[in-house]
């Protein structure tokens, strides 16, 4: 046994799970965060245009769906202790940059140009982030565990969203916005050196050899073969469909409210997060559904029931959400129609990680870019679609998606009914 080895009973499994709920919140909340200060501060103090802003929040996005399929491999490579360790490390830093710019550049283009190569190099580093989770997850915990793992993870990511602009905002009123990151940065930083020294590539061993499935010398072969894998591709294309249902809640459902409902600020505000809360609340129970339903109905049809129920679900409650008038009912039937897509998308992850076989970071990598395409696609097609068909339509659409996306899931059922799933406990 080597220096960096562990016995299972040194390294109880479980405690993985706190760890990467920490790492899955900051993430998000670092993301987040830079609309908040730009909304709040850096347009106002610096005169950047909403355009201008927009730039650099797309920079960061660009960057991270860029990334995610390269960062994947990179961590098939040298294996998740390493990969997650990197990510936390720079995203601290360029998150303390972000605030450190603010204290020493003083005109607006000056600032706009450092922000657009600061956030885009954030979001090249926040890349492997759920690739990284997932593949983590299966490692640590068997396969009737591995939703109930994932499920946490998940939730973490969405309360980080739902907190940033309270949490954020009271930060920025205590420290000031450039500082405010820097503090977010140093308890990025924190929370890396914690995953460096209690997590690790499985509960035996901090960084196991064996678990880097990236030195193959048939590496590109692997890559060709998972970028023909019809199952991965339609799952692929089912997740992007999901991401563009769930974008719409984060992109246009204030403005549902407040514009063509007419409901007012405060009241839009209210509305749009009750949705958003049931979404994040949802996925830990998801992911306990996941493992219960697999233990009784077996991997190819259990892992199948939830996605193609919650999915469905999710489009006939936004369907009943958009024809009906009265707020409370609305705003009912939107929570139900987030919560039964929250609940989908552990075995969404799951299910990559095991297609992939030795490159599932990789596989979940490929994945999650093109659900952040579908999820891009939203924002600009959703308000095309509504200047033809009214918003209702306009939304409709995405529920059109969401009930495809939930017919893909039978094209992936019989892969996995082939594949080993994924677990390295050792």
């Amino acid at each position: 046994m080597n220096g960096n080895d562990r016995t299972a009973g040194r390294a109880p499994r479980y405690r993985i799970i706190p760890l990467l709920m920490g790492i899955a919140f900051i993430s998000h909340f670092n993301r987040v965060s830079m609309t908040v200060a730009g909304d709040a501060h850096i347009m106002h103090d610096f005169g950047l245009s909403p355009t201008q802003m927009g730039a650099i929040y797309s920079s960061f996005l660009l960057a991270y769906t860029i990334g995610m399929t390269p960062m994947g491999a990179f961590a098939d490579r040298v294996g998740v202790w390493v990969a997650l360790g990197v990510m936390m490390l720079g995203t601290a830093t360029f998150g303390m940059l972000t605030g450190g710019v603010g204290h020493f550049v003083t005109t607006a283009g000056a600032l706009w140009m450092s922000l657009l190569g600061i956030r885009a190099l954030m979001g090249l580093f926040t890349a492997p982030l759920h690739p990284c989770i997932a593949r983590t997850n299966a490692n640590w915990f068997p396969p009737e565990r591995r939703g109930m793992a994932n499920g946490f993870a998940l939730s973490a990511a969405g309360l980080g969203i739902a907190c940033t602009f309270f949490l954020f905002g009271a930060m920025m009123e205590r420290f000031g916005w450039q500082n405010a990151f820097v503090v977010s940065g140093i308890t990025t930083a924190i929370l890396g050196a914690l995953w460096l020294t209690f997590g690790g590539d499985s509960p035996r061993a901090r960084q196991d050899p064996a678990t880097h499935h990236g030195t193959e010398p048939d590496g590109s072969r692997s890559w060709r073969t998972l970028l023909r894998s019809r199952p991965l591709i339609f799952l692929t294309i089912s997740y992007g469909a999901f991401d563009y249902f769930q974008y719409l809640f984060f992109y246009w459902m204030h403005y549902y409210f407040d514009s063509v409902l007419h409901l007012g600020p405060a009241q839009s505000t209210l509305f749009t997060t009750i949705p958003l809360l049931a979404f994040t609340l949802v996925m830990p129970f998801g992911g306990l559904l996941t493992d219960r339903l697999e233990r009784r109905y077996g991997r190819a049809r259990g892992r199948l029931m939830l996605p193609v129920t919650g999915m469905v679900l999710g489009a006939l409650f936004l369907f009943i959400g958009v024809a009906v008038k009265d707020p409370i009912f609305v705003v009912v039937c939107f929570s139900l129609a987030m919560g039964s897509i929250g609940a989908v998308e552990p075995p969404f992850w799951l299910t990559a990680i095991d297609l992939g076989g030795t490159r599932g970071t990789t596989a979940a990598g490929i994945m999650n870019t093109g659900g952040n395409f579908g999820g891009f696609l939203a924002p600009i097609v959703t308000p095309w679609i509504s200047t033809y068909l009214g918003w209702q339509g306009g939304l409709g659409f995405g529920a059109l998606l969401c009930l495809a996306g939930a017919g893909l899931w039978y094209f992936v059922r019989p892969a996995l009914a082939d594949a080993a799933p994924v677990h390295d406990s050792r």
